[in-house]
């Protein structure tokens, strides 16, 4: 719980500097291709995380590795000040916070919409407008699949889940007979 807290510290902190000067999508997109280079090189990130290694070394490969991704003065100062304060570590933790609050700041919300089979472009379209419309925010839907739900989709925005499954309404009738009320 402590290590979210510090996480969305540090994603606030950079939003609000991306705010004031303008560069918030730039930070995103830079950010989010540090975090995606630290999960795809594991060795890169032991290479800069691990405490066995001195530190001095440490941080002259996170230097090597950012004059490299070619990111801006910002980032750069962003990225070694969570190394100097032992947060590094962080990263991808940071990176999850920061991608939400960008999106709120742009007025985005990301969804999920599990169906039992798969639905039409058309169908997707039509819901993701439907969301859109009910939350007054711009919806970008994640599409999957999920044979187990019998029938019907499920849509999770944030904490709000829409669940129009048949499994869900099979399950609910179960409790239902269980306590002896009529449906």
């Amino acid at each position: 719980m402590k290590n979210l807290t510090i996480a969305r510290r540090y994603a606030k902190a950079l939003l609000i500097i991306g705010k004031e000067d303008g560069q918030a999508e730039i930070y995103r997109e830079e950010l989010d291709g540090f975090a995606s280079l630290m999960s795809k090189e594991k060795d890169l990130k032991q290479a800069i995380c691990n405490p066995l290694y001195a530190v001095s070394g440490r941080k002259k490969v996170l230097e090597a590795v950012i004059e490299k991704v070619n990111v801006s003065k910002m980032m750069k100062s962003f990225l070694l000040l969570l190394f100097d304060k032992g947060r590094f570590g962080f990263i991808h933790t940071i990176n999850d916070f920061y991608q939400k609050l960008a999106d709120e700041l742009k007025g985005v919300l990301r969804a999920s919409l599990v169906s039992a089979t798969k639905l039409s472009s058309e169908t997707v379209e039509k819901i993701r407008t439907t969301l859109s419309t009910r939350t007054g925010k711009d919806i970008i839907l994640e599409v999957d699949q999920d044979p187990g739900l019998i029938g019907g989709i499920v849509s999770r925005i944030g904490d709000l889940v829409l669940d129009g499954s048949i499994k869900t309404q099979l399950l609910n009738m179960r409790k239902s007979l269980k306590r002896g009320e009529s449906i």
